[in-house]
Formats: C-alpha cells, structure tokens, sequence
C-alpha cells in the first residue's frame, strides 16, 4: 500500500458514520479510499445504502493532522499495515461482513493458515478452568494451529501461555493502539509471542483504552478463527459477545461445560442450552468435530493430475489457491479480479479435470 492509499484509508476510518460495513461498499463501488473523498467533494455518492448523514461526514472530514500523526507513527514503530485490498488480508476475516478495513501487526506469522483457533473466556479463571485450556492447547499442539485470543486476564493470557509451551504460534488481539499493552503485567508474554505470532489491532496509538473498544475486537477474534472455543464465562461478559458473533459468522463455536453451581461456568452452560455452542470435554472433540484428521488423511491421499493442461486464467486459480487454501468463489474473484462467471466456469472445467474440489458453501480447495 502506498502511502498515499494508506493516509485515505486511515481517515475513512475515522469518518463519524461510517462503519466497516459501509465503508467496504464504498470502497467496493468507487475502487479506492480517496476516490471515495472525491466523490463526496462533488456529491457524486449516489448509493441506497449511504445516506445523507454519511455523505456530510466523509465531506466535512477535516482530521486530517490526526491521519499524518498515525502515519508517522506507524513508521516510527514498523508496523506492517494489511487492508482489504492486500492479498494477505486475512481469508477467514474477509468474509467476516463487519471486519476491519486495515488493521496493524506486528510478528511473525502466518494468518491464512487452515487450522485456527481462537480460545476465550472469564477473566477470573479457576483451576479448572486453567486445567481445561491446558489440556485442550496440549491437545491441539499436534495439528499445530495457531491460537488466538485477547491478552487480557485469565483464560486468555492461559491460552497464549500454553501456546508457548507447546511452541504453537499465537496472535493476540488488542483492544487498544501498539502504544501500550493492557494490562501491563503482560507485556513480557506479549513480546514473546512476536517470536512465534503476534499482535493485531485496528485501533490507533491515539485511541483512548476504552471498553467498547475492547467489545468491539472481538468481531476480529471470532471472524480469524475457525472455530471459537469458551472456556469459563460467567452469565455476561465480552467471551459470550465473541460466541454469539461466531455463531452470525457461521463458524463453530465449542463450550467446556461446568458445574450448575459454578458462576464462572453459567456462561458455557447456557450456550450448550440453547444450543449456541457444543459441548466439548477434550480437544478430541474440537479435532472430531472439525474433522481435522479426516483432512489431513485426504491430503494425505490426494495427488494432483500432473498432465492436465491449464489455461492461463485457470492456472491463476490454481496458483492464488494453492497459497491460500481452501477459499470461497467470491473471494478467488474479488481477489483475482476476474469476473465471477468466468471464476465459476474456471472452476467448474477444474473439478471436471480433477484439479479442483467443490465444497460446501461456494468453497474450493486443490485436490
């Protein structure tokens, strides 16, 4: 991204009214950020979905001083800057409908790998509960994942930790600019974890550490994983705000069960339910459930028909999925920029010629 792109990004994403939402369907009509500011400076926006208050505040934005500040700031630390528009942006957030515009990171990771897995929960964890995210990260530690959670108290400082110990990689997602870690006492962990994953946050060293914010990261936490695991929650809190937007994402979300007495445990007793998540004991059962070794069997199996003859947009498609993996067709077209009809017939000559897998959900993955 040049910078130029990144100092219209940024102020997009600051515009009073604008949220993620809508600013990817600008973003989407007008093909860029400062496009979009154009646009608004000669009242050209003419979209159902934007209206008149959001037209005013993209027109009226004059936090311009701001946007410089953030970018010099971004130099000064060397945070990498990853937007919609990156083909590194996160596949699984991609599809996430309210997920960020950019965020900042810092590590060393990779983020489209296929098995992820955010773990979280109370931040007045138990011994149980410190029993149970051990077990279940040891569990996992063989199909190697990568682990995410928030850095705060309890169960997910336990998960990073654990993470750690069993060398796995693992991102933490901040509620809150690269300028500071919250809480403090984590910063150690947190430095640890750039060997071996990371840090991810959209918010600017300028934002103030604010409890929305923090409610607000995790749409991030649950729209990067493939599943989301609760371990420990009372009747409220910010893990059953993650569960529930999991469960709008579409993904599977798991819940170790507790004692009815147990406060700490009314949270994951409640999802089982009402059947917002699935009761899980072991990590034996996230991996049965997500059909991990069955995956790895069939890959295991598979080969590619090394005399079949690829055209040049079909080979583009073979290419983008075997560095992304599994994808949806939406995404391989948005991505490539080729035409979804022509993405679909690609594909569909693929499959016929065993290049390719369809599976649930408009998604491919090379056989």
């Amino acid at each position: 991204m040049t910078e130029n792109e990144l100092f219209y990004m940024l102020a997009l994403q600051k515009v009073k009214g604008v949220g993620d939402i809508s600013a990817k369907k600008l973003l989407r009509h007008f093909g860029s950020a400062q496009s979009i500011f154009e646009a608004a400076k000669k009242n050209k926006i003419d979209l159902p979905e934007i209206g008149t208050f959001m037209l005013q505040g993209i027109k009226n934005f004059d936090d311009w001083p701001r946007v410089e500040e953030e970018i010099k700031y971004i130099a000064k630390m060397h945070l990498q800057v990853v937007s919609i528009f990156d083909d590194d942006y996160p596949t699984k957030l991609f599809h996430a409908p309210d997920g960020p515009i950019l965020y900042f990171q810092q590590g060393n990771f990779n983020i489209n790998q296929s098995k992820v897995i955010s773990i979280v929960g109370t931040r007045n964890i138990t011994p149980y509960g410190k029993r149970m995210v051990a077990e279940i990260v040891e569990g996992l530690a063989e199909h190697k994942p990568l682990i995410i959670s928030g850095l705060a108290y309890g169960v997910d400082v336990e998960a990073h930790l654990n993470a750690l110990k069993h060398n796995l990689p693992t991102i933490g997602v901040l509620g809150h600019g690269f300028n500071r870690i919250y809480p403090s006492i984590h910063k150690k962990i947190a430095h640890k974890m750039l060997e071996n994953g990371g840090l991810i946050s959209e918010f600017w060293h300028s934002d103030i550490v604010d409890r929305n914010n923090f409610l607000k990261r995790n749409r991030i936490v649950a729209g990067l994983s493939e599943a989301t695991v609760i371990i420990e929650s009372g009747k409220k809190g910010g893990s059953l705000v993650t569960a529930d937007i999991a469960n709008s994402y579409n993904r599977d979300v798991f819940a170790v069960p507790g004692r009815a007495t147990d406060i700490y445990s009314l949270g994951c007793n409640n999802l089982i339910k009402r059947n917002q998540a699935a009761l899980i004991t072991s990590a034996t059962d996230i991996i049965e459930i997500l059909q991990w070794e069955v995956q790895e069997k069939k890959t295991t199996n598979r080969q590619l028909n090394l005399f079949v003859d690829l055209n040049e947009d079909e080979q583009k498609i073979f290419d983008f999925l075997q560095e992304k993996g599994k994808t949806s067709l939406d995404e391989m077209a948005f991505q490539l920029q080729m035409p979804i009809s022509k993405t679909a017939q690609n594909l569909l000559n693929m499959e016929l010629n065993g290049v390719v897998a369809s599976l649930a959900g408009k998604m491919f993955e090379i056989i």
